[in-house]
């Protein structure tokens, strides 16, 4: 399985607004005409409407009553008998009519809506998003808890495997290493559409708020008035267009996380299937589970000495100017446990930051943060080994540049998710 990593809040919103080049036929259509005769100008109108109304993606074109609803909002910016002046304007400056009056009627309609006069067929998109987004953040939500609950239940199986010959003998069949790893995976994936979520629920909630200022202004700007100087509302209808445009982009994004957050439980299906509960508690009998949690506490007020090194230099949390901007190795995985021990353990980064070759790698306890110091070199190549063994690792922990006579350029940005 191959899966997107760059599904994050930016790239997808530019990637899958493809918009305009659905409706790049419909506006050629219009720009290439040339009327004449009264029937042909009311064709090329009859197309105008046609393209605000796919625009906005505000109603159906095949309902009669959006029909009317958008023609009317277009005669009142662009009536049809200056449809000679815009069919004498030049191929862009028409396009960027068309975008305007895309985004003016929008406005309107989106006026009207508010005001009870319309925009019936409108959808209460920020509702829908307020409802959908924590949603979707509650499924990401258990499968995390899925992964932190059976990731730590892996590692202290392979642990004993590590101490106890026998274990090793009665476990060496059930490819923990892999569904460790695959958890692993799952996890980090599920962490990014989180990010995702949280991003879109800010973008949401920012939106409504300018979306609430702007239609107030609105009001206030309209009310009682029987005319109005369209250099006051234009400017705000657009602003109530794009604002709109935001919300419809919001609802891509939610789409396509929940579409993806709902293919990845089939991993966490598979795992239930290769490890049912009723083996996992029978194999861990009289074993005792740290969550990755519990581990960190376990190393807290645990540092390096910092004078035991002559020729190394070590960072501290609270030492470093926005330490959460540090990239840190392997995906802030203990960089001595991954190699010798072939566990993905989170490090603390409490304990001591290693920077080695203006790379920075952190460790779960004193004693293997000491271990890999000696010889950086030596373990850093025996996690690229691991990783040859155990391929899901290179992206786990982000080794491309290691391997990029493996990976063609364009498959940098993917996980690879096996069981």
């Amino acid at each position: 399985w191959t899966l997107l990593t760059d599904a994050n809040h930016d790239n997808y919103v530019n990637q899958h607004r493809d918009l305009e080049a659905r409706l790049a036929p419909v506006v050629r259509d219009i720009t290439d005409s040339c009327p004449h005769l009264q029937e042909e100008m009311e064709n090329v109108y009859r197309k105008i409407v046609s393209y605000v109304l796919l625009a906005s993606g505000l109603g159906s074109p095949t309902d009669i009553g959006v029909v009317r609803e958008v023609t009317a909002a277009l005669q009142s910016v662009f009536p049809q008998r200056e449809i000679m002046t815009f069919t004498s304007l030049g191929k862009k400056n028409k396009e960027q009519q068309l975008k305007t009056f895309a985004m003016l009627v929008t406005g309107i309609r989106l006026y009207n809506k508010a005001c009870g006069k319309g925009g019936s067929s409108i959808e209460d998109l920020p509702a829908i998003l307020n409802e959908a987004i924590p949603s979707a953040t509650r499924t990401i939500d258990e499968g995390l808890n899925n992964c932190h609950l059976r990731a730590p239940q892996y590692t202290t199986l392979l642990e004993s495997m590590q101490e106890d010959q026998h274990r090793h003998t009665q476990l060496s069949s059930f490819k923990l290493k892999e569904a460790l790893f695959n958890v692993r995976q799952y996890e980090a994936f599920l962490c990014i559409l989180l990010s995702d979520a949280i991003t879109s629920a800010q973008e949401v909630e920012k939106m409504q708020v300018q979306f609430a200022t702007t239609m107030e202004r609105l009001k206030n700007t309209v009310e009682n008035k029987v005319s109005v100087d369209a250099n006051e509302v234009f400017p705000l209808f657009i602003a109530l267009s794009n604002l709109w445009t935001g919300f419809q982009d919001e609802m891509l994004l939610l789409k396509f996380l929940t579409s993806l957050t709902n293919n990845l439980q089939q991993f966490s299906e598979i795992q239930s299937q290769l490890f049912p509960e009723e083996l996992l508690t029978s194999l861990l009998e009289g074993l005792t589970v740290k969550s990755d949690e519990e581990r960190l506490r376990e190393t807290m007020g645990t540092r390096v000495n910092v004078s035991d090194f002559k020729n190394q230099e070590w960072l501290f949390p609270e030492t470093i100017e926005h330490f959460d901007q540090l990239l840190i190795q392997y995906h802030g995985f203990c960089a001595h446990a991954i190699g010798v021990k072939g566990l993905t353990l989170p490090g603390n980064p409490a304990i001591g930051i290693l920077k080695h070759k203006e790379k920075c790698y952190v460790f779960t306890s004193k004693e293997a943060a000491y271990i890999f110091a000696q010889d950086p070199d030596k373990f850093i190549q025996l996690n690229v080994e691991k990783a040859k063994e155990y391929t899901e690792l290179i992206q786990l922990l982000q080794l491309h540049h290691q391997f990029e006579y493996l990976v063609p350029y364009a498959q940098v940005h993917t996980v690879h998710v096996s069981c």
